[in-house]
């Protein structure tokens, strides 16, 4: 069983109590060796006194001087006592020791023996010769101190080399300490930590330490380590996922772009489209063949518009489906919304599907062909193996189907939109033909008539004039064809009007020899195209009416571009009223010209008075410039 470890705290607080002990044992050691050392010099100093008082005693009773002997006597008796008893003002007592003791005993009792000789009858050799015995006590007792300091003295020495030893032992205990409990769990933690900076997360700290608060912080980094392991496995797995999927967004994306391509950059036929749908959208489906299938017009009917890979024998008993006859299409009978995309399983209704069946298929996903405003048809996905469609897949099978059935859509619309606009032109040219030539050759069919008739009266006046208006209508004629053919051949060519108005206005002077002025106004947004070609055909017109009916000697085109398009063709010639000459003629032009007008959704404002001019103006809507821009 592992010992649990300890604080650092206690330990510390362990370490630090037993160096302050034995601090606190050696330092009051060393105090009370230094206290008798300086009580045993005080003691030797007090021996060395009571010598020189012996000596003085003698001296005093030599001369007789008794009181002052026994004053001296007295004092003697108070520094034997003092010396005894030890003196609490100053250090001074007798060390310790058992030799001292004795030899101090012995100078107590010679002193006891030498007093009454000092202070008695006795001679005074006897008096000096106990002196001197007592004086070599006192020099005993004081060598046998001194030998008892010189001792302590050593300890005390000793005690010094042993704090020494006992500072540098703390610090080396202390230091081995810190090396090992706090300098290398720390440097286990820092090398842990610069491995999880290098995302290593596998790296794990030791938790055996010694140190209880750093084997919880071991264990701590260890729990963190395993949260981070498990984090950064998470996360990985997160992105690889995430990645994946982003890849497979972009793959669809780039299969809706691929389809919606088609349309922009193919000039190819709805069969074209539908094959190279059908080669996309199997390989985007995994398919191992693909048929895309349109609804004929009755809606009993599917036709093959596109097919990939499928068997020769399928695709020649295929090539036209009938409603009922096959599970395929049977959700767009009718022309109804269809269902969903399906899964038909072959093995289940294999008697249905003799053809699928025999080619060796497992599953069909049938798929909805259908664009915004109808049920276009059908895509069939066919596999071997069984197939089961999964929600994603199914978005964006149904997306691509979507998208094709646009393309198909607009595919058609535009061929509409080619027919009709082919049917417009169309009637616009016969429009123009029965207003111009058609009435030309009919008013020369007249005159023809008469012609006949005046040869046949033999009335050459009346042959004459039938041949002048003959050879006038029949240059009118061929004047209506120039101009026919230059308002058909009429196109902007410039992304600005004002070239090819100048364009017109030149070919107009250059026909009719009449100077024609041209100002233009403001700063507009340049109009579109097929604008600009109705207002040259109007202006067209209006200057084609005054080289037939005008007689002007001057014409002036104005254009204004601000804040609207406007155009005004004004003239100095005869001008016209209702119920004046030519008036039919002049009401087609015009007739003409508004229909014109009204086909860019403009406003023509005629204003004529005989003998005054007239003055013809188009103004464009504020809203078609915003709509060019």
């Amino acid at each position: 069983m592992s010992k649990s470890p300890t604080s650092l705290t206690r330990k510390l607080i362990l370490i630090q109590f037993a160096f302050l002990c034995m601090a606190l044992a050696a330092i009051t050691l060393t105090l009370w060796v230094s206290w008798q050392l300086e009580g045993g010099a005080g003691a030797i100093n007090e021996a060395g006194r009571m010598r020189m008082m012996t000596y003085r005693m003698l001296m005093l009773r030599q001369t007789g001087d008794l009181p002052a002997l026994l004053e001296a006597a007295t004092k003697f008796d108070h520094m034997v006592a003092d010396l005894k008893a030890g003196d609490a003002t100053r250090p001074m007592s007798i060390p310790a020791d058992q030799s001292c003791r004795q030899s101090f005993d012995l100078v107590e009792q010679r002193w006891g023996e030498l007093r009454p000789t000092l202070l008695g009858p006795q001679s005074l050799d006897v008096a000096r010769s106990q002196a001197e015995r007592f004086v070599v006590d006192v020099d005993v007792f004081v060598s046998r101190v001194e030998h008892t300091i010189a001792t302590r003295t050593a300890l005390l020495g000793g005690l010094c080399f042993g704090l020494v030893i006992l500072v540098v032992g703390a610090s080396v205990a202390f230091v081995s300490g810190t090396w090992s409990w706090i300098v290398q769990p720390l440097q286990r933690l820092r090398n842990g930590l610069a491995d999880m900076a290098g995302r290593n997360f596998a790296t794990r700290v030791n938790e055996a330490n010694s140190v209880a608060e750093f084997a919880e912080l071991a264990k701590g980094f260890n729990q963190m380590a395993n949260a981070l392991e498990s984090s950064y496995r998470s996360l990985e797995q997160k992105v690889a996922e995430k990645t994946a999927s982003l890849a497979q967004q972009n793959e669809r994306l780039a299969a809706l772009y691929d389809v919606t391509l088609m349309a922009t950059t193919s000039n190819d036929s709805v069969e074209a489209l539908g094959q190279q749908f059908a080669g996309k959208i199997a390989r985007i489906a995994g398919a191992d063949a693909c048929a895309v299938r349109m609804l004929a017009e009755d809606g009993e009917r599917l036709l093959m518009l596109g097919q990939h890979r499928l068997p020769q024998a399928m695709l020649a008993g295929e090539r036209c489906v009938r409603m009922g006859e096959c599970e395929c299409g049977s959700s767009i009978g009718g022309g109804h919304d269809p269902e969903s995309t399906r899964v038909i399983p072959i093995r289940v209704l294999g008697g249905q599907l003799g053809h699928c069946a025999q080619a060796g298929f497992q599953s069909v996903l049938a798929i909805p062909l259908r664009s915004s405003l109808r049920v276009l048809g059908e895509i069939e996905l066919f596999y071997f193996g069984d197939r089961v469609l999964a929600e994603a897949e199914h978005q964006l099978l149904e997306a691509l189907a979507g998208h094709f059935g646009a393309v198909v859509e607009n595919v058609r619309l535009a061929a509409r939109d080619r027919e009709l606009a082919v049917s417009e032109e169309r009637n616009l040219i016969a429009q123009e033909l029965h207003d111009s030539i058609a009435q030309s050759l009919a008013f020369l069919k007249i005159q023809v008539q008469l012609l006949r008739t005046a040869l046949m009266q033999q009335k050459q006046t009346q042959v004459d004039a039938a041949l002048a208006e003959i050879d006038t209508g029949v240059r009118e004629c061929y004047a209506d064809v120039r101009e026919l053919l230059v308002h058909f051949r009429t196109r902007a060519g410039h992304e600005d009007i004002e070239h090819a108005l100048r364009t017109t206005l030149q070919k107009f002077e250059h026909q009719t020899g009449m100077p024609v002025g041209l100002s233009i106004e403001g700063q507009g947004v340049p109009l579109p195209p097929d604008q600009q070609v109705q207002v040259l055909h109007v202006l067209q017109e209006a200057l084609s009416n005054v080289r037939k009916h005008a007689n002007a000697k001057q014409v002036r085109v104005q254009v204004w571009q601000d804040p609207q398009w406007a155009f005004e063709v004004s003239d100095d010639g005869d001008g016209f009223s209702d119920d004046g000459p030519g008036k039919g003629e002049i009401h087609v032009g015009l007739r003409i010209m508004r229909e014109r007008a009204r086909r860019i959704g403009a406003q023509l404002q005629v204003q004529s008075q005989p003998g005054e001019g007239t003055r013809v103006t188009l103004t464009l809507p504020s809203n078609v410039a915003e709509r060019a821009a």
